[in-house]
């Protein structure tokens, strides 16, 4: 398994940004694509972005797609995700996980994830 580690998250008005970012630990990093997910109150794990191992292909939740950024810097064993123009909407706990699979949309394909880390928009 890979140690995952959160930080970024933070109280931000509707319309600014927040950079997470999540440091990795343990298994060889370079070797997981790795992917960000959100849960809000009362609502169920939602997947938000991924990355492949290299960095070559990123994916999004639509609703994110146009104003977020998920990137990696295997040197540094460290996956971002820059999310900008933030809703009240964004309101969750975004947790970083990593896999070997390539379903990495779905959470059941993830074996190591975070702690999380709050974001909270208000209004």
């Amino acid at each position: 398994q890979v140690q995952l580690a959160e930080s970024g998250g933070g109280l931000v008005q509707a319309g600014g940004s927040l950079r997470l970012s999540c440091a990795a630990s343990g298994r060889t990093f370079s070797n997981n694509h790795m992917g960000w997910f959100r849960q809000a109150p009362g609502k169920e794990r939602e997947f938000v972005a991924a990355i492949n191992r290299s960095g070559g292909t990123t994916d999004y939740v639509d609703s994110v797609k146009s104003r977020s950024t998920i990137s990696r810097e295997n040197g540094e064993n460290t996956v971002y995700l820059q999310m900008n123009s933030l809703k009240p909407e964004d309101t969750a706990i975004y947790y970083c996980a990593a896999t070997r699979n390539l379903n990495w949309r779905s959470g059941a394909a993830y074996d190591s994830w975070g702690q999380g880390t709050q974001v909270t928009v208000s209004s």
